[in-house]
């Protein structure tokens, strides 16, 4: 159940527009995995939420200091930014990290999360990045190198929620 939306997103800064316009659809207690490989534009999108949300601080790469919290400039839901990547794959290191706490009241966006927090809630956003290289004309020639964003909404949370007009 849920909803699904698959987009190509040619450029980093529309990687940013892409999540400036999500979080017009986030809100309190939302949880969102974000997957990809390294330089995908995970972090890229993170920064584009937090604009969007209006959070404070610097949306950057929590890898060694494993979360961030922002905290919101309007009155909004904080940003919780955690980076999964050097936590391994038992729930108890990020049970740690008390997210589970932290959740109802925020948005939790974790980047490497695969695997690793689902059980946080049965209500997700999942946002796969992939290079799309070689799959359009544009991307062919190695120009733009895109990339191909799959969303996929799991749980009651996000049925009816329409990821297809984003992008």
């Amino acid at each position: 159940m849920g909803s699904h939306a698959t987009l190509t997103v040619p450029t980093p800064e529309r990687m940013g527009r892409l999540g400036r316009e999500l979080a017009a659809l986030l809100r309190p207690g939302d949880l969102v995995l974000l997957s990809g490989e390294l330089g995908a534009g995970k972090t890229t999108l993170t920064r584009g939420l937090g604009a969007g949300l209006q959070v404070r601080g610097a949306v950057t790469s929590p890898t060694f200091v494993i979360a961030r919290v922002h905290p919101s400039l309007v009155g909004g839901p904080s940003l919780v930014h955690v980076d999964a990547y050097r936590l391994g794959g038992d729930l108890d290191e990020m049970e740690d990290l008390d997210l589970d706490v932290s959740l109802p009241e925020s948005v939790v966006v974790v980047e490497w999360g695969e695997g690793k927090v689902e059980r946080l809630s049965e209500d997700r956003l999942e946002v796969r990045i992939e290079r799309a290289l070689g799959d359009t004309a544009d991307g062919a020639d190695g120009d733009l190198d895109p990339r191909r964003v799959l969303l996929t909404g799991v749980g009651p949370r996000w049925e009816g929620v329409e990821l297809t007009a984003l992008g």
